[in-house]
């Protein structure tokens, strides 16, 4: 069977415990997960977890009914098939001595990134994209060395459906 990375959305009750119990679920039943962020939603009642779990389609279907059989979560939905806006952010601290900063400026500038934060030996940058863009910039950076990263997770919406094009009149 095919182990493809899927992206699952929980809404859940904003309360305490409802993590831990998710959480607990998954190491129960030995699911991985690939990343996992949690926030309020616009409903301060209300948090929404991304989960992003490694497996084929019947582990997946399993993550899903587990997931719903807990009373705090409202909604689950698995959202591999749909098309997503996908982000994660990086806060990575890049050896930087002087005479290599214009280099690591350039890569900075070329990734569309940001420094938040600049010592004698080294840089701390932000980043946020799609998760390939984050690895492509790690793998720019091994060079001059990273000495430390943080990682929130993968987060996602699905897109807005288009509205159809008006078809022109025929007469």
């Amino acid at each position: 069977m095919l182990t493809t990375k899927h992206t699952i959305s929980a809404l859940v009750q904003n309360k305490p415990g409802v993590l831990a119990h998710v959480a607990q679920m998954f190491a129960a039943r030995s699911f991985n997960i690939d990343s996992l962020a949690v926030g309020r939603t616009e409903d301060p009642d209300i948090s929404r977890m991304t989960i992003v779990v490694l497996g084929n389609d019947s582990t997946i279907e399993q993550v899903r009914k587990q997931l719903g059989k807990i009373i705090p979560v409202v909604k689950v939905h698995d959202w591999t098939e749909e098309n997503l806006v996908q982000r994660d952010l990086m806060l990575v601290k890049v050896a930087a001595p002087p005479e290599k900063r214009t280099e690591i400026q350039s890569l900075i500038e070329m990734f569309q990134a940001k420094v938040v934060d600049i010592g004698p030996k080294f840089v701390m940058v932000e980043v946020t994209g799609p998760e390939e863009k984050i690895e492509a910039f790690i793998d720019m950076c091994r060079p001059y060395g990273v000495k430390d990263v943080a990682r929130t997770g993968i987060i996602a919406m699905p897109r807005h459906p288009r509205s159809p094009r008006p078809q022109a009149k025929e007469n």
